[in-house]
């Protein structure tokens, strides 16, 4: 993994930085946003899209894709439900991380008064329906010591950046 970290870094050049950053905020809403963002950084549209392309075939991107605005659609209830497993956790949590409603799902360390070590987030429409959610995790993984807990307020949402 460190090899192909190294890799990676060697092929990029100031201009991919340059552009990824470009592209951090997303892409304008135009019939040829890479001819615009190209425009911005002083290179033809064929050049973005072939850097692109490298990008992602050497593994520095690994997907563009479009974010939608959740709330707007209603999707207002957003849970991080945490479990307890105590055997076979890559097992298990290859079967919660192939639900569609979660968006993530990490193995994290347990501490003194905290036996939680697989960690789920959820987005739905109510916290019912994340409760509900909880429920077919927990029958179809047979982890039946987990909680849900609900997202109060955002302060900040942002993608990473470089």
């Amino acid at each position: 993994m460190q090899e192909d970290a190294s890799r990676m870094s060697q092929e990029m050049d100031q201009t991919d930085l340059t552009l990824l950053r470009a592209l951090q905020d997303g892409i304008p809403i135009v019939p040829h946003p890479f001819k615009e963002i190209g425009d911005r950084l002083g290179l033809d549209e064929n050049t973005v899209i072939s850097r692109l392309r490298a990008l992602r075939e050497s593994g520095v991107v690994r997907r563009f894709a479009a974010t939608i605005g959740h709330r707007a659609l209603g999707i207002i209830a957003n849970a991080m439900i945490v479990w307890k497993v105590e055997d076979d956790i890559e097992r298990i949590g290859c079967i919660m991380a192939s639900f569609e409603e979660v968006t993530h799902c990490y193995q994290r360390a347990t501490c003194d008064g905290w036996p939680y070590n697989l960690y789920t987030v959820v987005h739905s429409r109510s916290r019912e329906e994340c409760e509900e959610i909880a429920s077919r995790i927990s029958e179809a993984t047979g982890v039946k010591e987990y909680r849900i807990l609900f997202s109060e307020k955002e302060y900040k949402k942002t993608s990473a950046r470089i």
